[in-house]
């Protein structure tokens, strides 16, 4: 063997052992995000995700442009794994109509029941088929994993928060924030931020995931609205 095939040898062997070095941290980050996610995504997929950016990281990273390799490695896998759960096309057109009717008729219901209704009720309340509820209510779980660009960059909001600059949109949203109170803001801290579980959330606060779960997707609906009332 030459010096050179011994040299890029040792090189990979390098690269690799880094790529090892971090591999506990994309399962746990993995694991942490399948938490999130309903039983429909596999944890293994998501690992495997992680763990195919993490070597693709490992075999190009430069220590002389960035001296923490997890730290320019972190958000680059979770962004592969977000990736994955995008290319599971989660919001179909259709879907996003169905998801936009039961999260209307999810608030309507708890407040008037205090729990959320079930995929049988709300295809009674909807008049639509109960699988069709059923996969319109995965696809929106998944999707609340997203970051809040993605949620408000679909549907008919999409081209209206393109023509607006990244402050504008931050202003708006703290807009929506502050009609809401602190209770309120401090779930959409804690789950966007914080990246908890809407379960760590409710034992933190000592409300109902149900409950957590309403304010969330109200947060969204009148940031999406505020922008469109804004800029249409």
């Amino acid at each position: 063997m030459s010096g050179a095939d011994i040299y890029t040898a040792e090189l990979k062997h390098q690269e690799d052992q880094l790529a090892i070095q971090y591999l506990p941290a994309v399962k746990a980050m993995a694991f942490r995000l399948k938490e999130r996610l309903p039983s429909s995504v596999d944890y293994v997929d998501l690992s495997a995700i992680g763990t195919e950016e993490l070597v693709k990281l490992a075999r190009r990273y430069d220590e002389k442009q960035n001296d923490s390799f997890w730290g320019y490695a972190k958000t680059r896998v979770y962004g592969a794994m977000l990736d994955y759960l995008r290319s599971l096309d989660i919001l179909s057109r259709s879907n996003r109509r169905l998801v936009k009717e039961i999260n209307r008729a999810v608030e309507i219901y708890l407040v008037e029941h205090e729990q959320e209704p079930s995929d049988s009720e709300l295809a009674e309340i909807l008049e639509q088929d109960e699988h069709k509820i059923h996969e319109a209510r995965i696809a929106s779980d998944i999707y609340t994993v997203m970051p809040l660009h993605d949620q408000l960059n679909e549907g008919d909001s999409g081209a209206t928060l393109d023509r607006i600059e990244r402050e504008e949109l931050v202003e708006v949203i703290k807009s929506v924030l502050m009609r809401y109170n602190e209770r309120e803001q401090m779930i959409i801290q804690l789950y966007y931020f914080e990246e908890l579980t809407l379960k760590e959330i409710s034992e933190i606060l000592g409300i109902t995931e149900s409950r957590i779960s309403q304010i969330h997707k109200s947060v969204i609906r009148k940031i999406r609205e505020a922008v469109g009332e804004d800029n249409g």
